[in-house]
């Protein structure tokens, strides 16, 4: 009898451990609900478009919703200071391009986070080459017509932006500053309307994402003088890299995902670990290709060294083109 109460009691003893122990396991699981994967642009832009393929492919592989919610404002700003305050749990994602987490840090003298410390890295995504191009009826044929034309005629020719401190005004910083150069910059408020007084004629030139300039190259619109990309593109195998010209050159946009500094270890490993099985399906490269994208992923090491260095790169460029935001 004695020895039939104390197996009960190791019995109790060993359902007791197993029931305290299984909420633990559960609590170690990620994720355990829907995370939230922040946009800081509109619905339909390329981080969009990038987010939601992602987004769809995390939820299958980790069985919960990875919702993508849109808060553009500040030219990114709001949707990354979002971020970068909330709970670092791993229920809150940011989908973070250049502009947010390496050019704006350096631009604006007065952010509500501080990108360095309030944010880390999950895993670099992929890169958005821009395009330089003109207008089908300029007479500027080639990047080295181009750098001969800016040089003999500084400020006469005139190049679109988004707007101050945008990739398209980065992307011709970095250019003039290369090639010693001067053109006469024109920001707008957005990059459609950019775009359409390139096409028609009234800009000279833009550099321009790859996804928003290419069907008007097809077409015969525009003309491609050279990606921003360190090699030549297969979707314009016959436009030289800017760097073949102008060694050094180099003004990608590229993407990445970040989270609120903090997060665990775990949740960021599990998320470079699946992104990294994601990007390496063809079928997603062939997708996000058609939308303009060069997969390029990274380790989440990689990534924060990268998010460093380009806050680094951009702000010496800004600082040498006294590039200001109001």
């Amino acid at each position: 009898m004695r020895h039939l109460l104390a197996f009960s009691w190791v019995l109790a003893g060993l359902a007791l451990g197993a029931g305290m122990s299984a909420p633990v396991a559960a609590e170690d699981a990620y994720p355990q609900r829907a995370v939230r994967i922040i946009d800081a642009y509109p619905p339909g832009g390329g981080t969009d478009v990038l987010a939601r393929v992602l987004g769809q492919e995390l939820a299958t592989r980790l069985g919960q919703p990875f919702v993508v919610e849109n808060r553009p404002g500040a030219a990114g700003n709001i949707g990354t200071d979002h971020v970068a305050k909330s709970q670092p749990d791993g229920y809150t994602l940011g989908l973070a391009p250049n502009q947010t987490v390496a050019v704006n840090p350096v631009l604006y003298a007065r952010l509500p986070f501080d990108a360095a410390k309030d944010l880390t890295g999950i895993a670099k995504l992929a890169r958005l080459p821009m395009v330089l191009v003109v207008p089908s009826s300029s007479p500027v044929k080639s990047v080295a017509d181009l750098i001969a034309t800016a040089k003999a005629k500084p400020d006469e020719l005139t190049y679109a932006s988004a707007g101050a401190g945008s990739p398209h005004h980065m992307a011709a910083a970095v250019f003039q500053k290369l090639t010693d150069s001067r053109m006469m910059h024109i920001p707008y408020k957005g990059s459609a309307p950019a775009l359409v007084d390139v096409l028609s004629g009234t800009v000279d030139l833009i550099f321009c994402p790859l996804n928003s300039a290419l069907p008007y190259i097809q077409d015969g619109r525009l003309r491609a003088l050279g990606v921003t990309s360190p090699a030549r593109l297969e979707t314009l195998p016959d436009t030289p890299a800017i760097g073949e010209e102008v060694p050094g050159f180099e003004s990608d946009i590229w993407m990445g995902l970040v989270a609120p500094a903090g997060t665990p270890p775990n949740v960021i490993a599990t998320l470079n670990r699946e992104l990294q099985r994601i990007l390496a399906q063809p079928e997603i490269q062939q997708k996000l290709s058609g939308q303009g994208f060069v997969v390029d992923p990274a380790t989440t090491e990689d990534f924060n060294r990268l998010m460093v260095e380009d806050r680094q790169r951009w702000a010496e460029v800004i600082k040498a083109a006294g590039i200001t935001v109001d």
